[in-house]
């Protein structure tokens, strides 16, 4: 379901130049401008791997199609791209949300753990399971992830806990060039301490399989779901490049 923007909460640092925005349904999201210096096919990408990622089981922040109105704009005159040295405003319309885990002003947000947090990630396992999703959709960046601690569930005693969730897709699919180019060090964690634990193939499941039998009507989904502004006439493009992408899950098949 599409939300507005109701408010700016601040900048955020990246190439894309998103901003954590506040929105009609009372939550936070992290949202990527489909004007965005990167690209508009940023905002296509982030979508697909958003569905992906959530149906591989893998912890990632639930995506929301947040719609930026001309009142908007006006009443915030500090939300804007700069290119250079020109200020741009981001297009009326419909943009990319990625959801912000909680209340900003409550919930402590952390891009980087020492070595003594990052061992206990709960969920630290999952890093494994994303570098193969990271591999099979040629993410050409390196993987990104923020923590937080979380209430966790049973069969665990009710407790405090970090948790990682596993953000910023922009690039897979080699980012506006819609490409599935491979190389080693892409979709790789700069921390290798969350891959101590990877002895074989076996650490790498359930995803791995997950991903060997990756549903086409996910694929279809994900698509459907996409605004057609963020697309204009590159819908076939986009259609031949999941092709291949399916086409590489026959391949680890074999």
């Amino acid at each position: 379901m599409p939300v507005d923007a109701r408010r700016l909460v601040r900048k955020m640092r990246g190439g894309a130049q998103a901003h954590l925005l506040e929105a009609s349904d009372g939550k936070y999201y992290v949202v990527k401008f489909s004007n965005n210096p990167q690209h508009r096919r940023i905002l296509v990408n982030e979508w697909i791997a958003a569905v992906f990622l959530r149906h591989l089981g893998l912890a990632s922040p639930g995506p929301a199609i947040v719609r930026l109105n001309q009142e908007f704009l006006e009443a915030n005159a500090e939300v804007y791209l700069q290119l250079g040295r020109e200020r741009r405003a981001p297009a009326v319309g419909w943009h990319f949300g990625s959801r912000f885990p909680g209340d900003p002003a409550r919930t402590v947000v952390y891009d980087f753990l020492p070595d003594t947090l990052l061992d206990k990630v709960e969920n630290v396992a999952e890093f494994a399971g994303v570098l193969a999703f990271d591999k099979w959709a040629a993410n050409a960046d390196s993987r990104q992830a923020i923590f937080f601690r979380a209430r966790l569930n049973p069969p665990q005693p009710e407790r405090l806990g970090f948790v990682a969730q596993m953000v910023d897709n922009g690039y897979v699919f080699d980012g506006p060039h819609w490409r599935l180019a491979d190389s080693p060090v892409q979709g790789l964690y700069f921390r290798p301490l969350v891959y101590t634990r990877v002895r074989g193939w076996a650490d790498f499941e359930p995803w791995l399989e997950r991903i060997r039998h990756f549903p086409g009507e996910i694929v279809d989904q994900a698509v459907k779901q996409i605004p057609p502004a963020w697309l204009e006439d590159e819908g076939g493009e986009l259609e031949n490049l999941l092709d291949r992408l399916l086409v590489r899950v026959n391949a680890w098949r074999t």
